[in-house]
């Protein structure tokens, strides 16, 4: 991928194969395929040193090369993803406090790391867009789109200025966000659709995430309800973090709004996604097991003589 792809505004995500294709969309896909076999074979085992490390090092691997690109928000989504399966999967709740109480004071000392200007754990231009999320107005270059992002939000006010509007001073149409039809979408949505409409597809986004759920939780295989987790999971989050970059909730970060924003591999990817939940969902269920009272035994060797 970083040999081979194409380059676009300094990142190299995408291949030309007659359509811009890109991979690390359908890699979030093959993970949650994999890893839900994976916990599915070793059930047994899973809060074993041994399972669990050879997970990570299987998850560090896509996550190293898509963090490469560089794709900082994919990278983020597909680590929580995979956090919401081997939850799923059954991860003992020492792990998990033992995990958050290392975590939780690394991310503050991270944080502070990543501020100070000689640092080298991230790239600058990424460190700017933290510092812009901060200090909007001592950053006003860096934050411009996203401050845009959030003007345009409000200036829907309830119920918008009407789809498709031809307003030169549009979000859309003048040209203050550079991915309007992607990355920010959500604002588009706020400026034409206004209040309503931008609550329409938060309910929405998180409507296709609960049936994934639910459909998980009446599974016949724990295989599939764990794929069917890991699809509502990267469905909330994904929509968490492009929602929340476009209303300034969080740094600027570019990914696609599920089913929202344009992008071929985007909505393949969802779409296929989704059809394997509804698959999952399809599966006849298993019949009840007959509790061994001796009265099936009996059953049996009396139709035996009745022959």
């Amino acid at each position: 991928m970083l040999l081979i792809g194409t380059t676009v505004g300094g990142a190299t995500r995408w291949i030309e194969i007659g359509i811009r294709f890109q991979p690390s969309d359908l890699m979030k896909l093959c993970m949650i395929v994999f890893f839900a076999g994976y916990f599915n074979q070793y059930d047994s085992k899973l809060n074993t040193p041994k399972v669990i490390l050879i997970a990570l090092a299987i998850l560090m691997v896509p996550l190293f090369l898509i963090y490469k690109e560089p794709d900082l928000s994919t990278t983020i989504v597909t680590a929580l993803v995979f956090c919401a399966i081997i939850f799923a999967a059954g991860l003992s709740w020492k792990i998990i406090f033992a995990i958050l109480a290392v975590a939780v004071p690394g991310a503050a000392i991270f944080l502070s790391l990543v501020l100070s200007p000689d640092q080298t754990l991230i790239a600058s231009y990424q460190r700017e867009r933290i510092l812009s999320w901060l200090r909007p107005g001592e950053y006003s270059e860096t934050a411009y789109q996203q401050q845009n992002s959030i003007i345009a939000i409000g200036s829907g006010q309830l119920y918008g200025k009407g789809l498709n509007n031809n307003a030169v001073n549009s979000v859309k149409n003048g040209n203050f966000i550079a991915e309007p039809q992607t990355d920010f979408i959500f604002a588009v949505a706020g400026e034409e659709l206004g209040f309503a409409g931008c609550v329409l597809i938060v309910i929405l986004e998180l409507a296709i995430a609960l049936m994934c759920f639910r459909i998980g939780m009446r599974a016949r295989e724990k295989e599939g309800m764990l794929i069917c987790i890991g699809v509502g999971s990267l469905v909330m989050f994904q929509s968490a973090l492009n929602i929340g970059v476009t209303t300034g909730l969080m740094p600027n970060t570019g990914i696609t709004l599920p089913f929202v924003s344009y992008g071929v591999t985007s909505l393949v990817t969802f779409c296929m996604e989704i059809g394997i939940v509804l698959n999952v969902g399809l599966q006849p269920k298993r019949p009840p097991a007959v509790p061994d009272t001796g009265q099936a035994a009996f059953r049996f060797r009396n139709s035996t003589y009745i022959k």
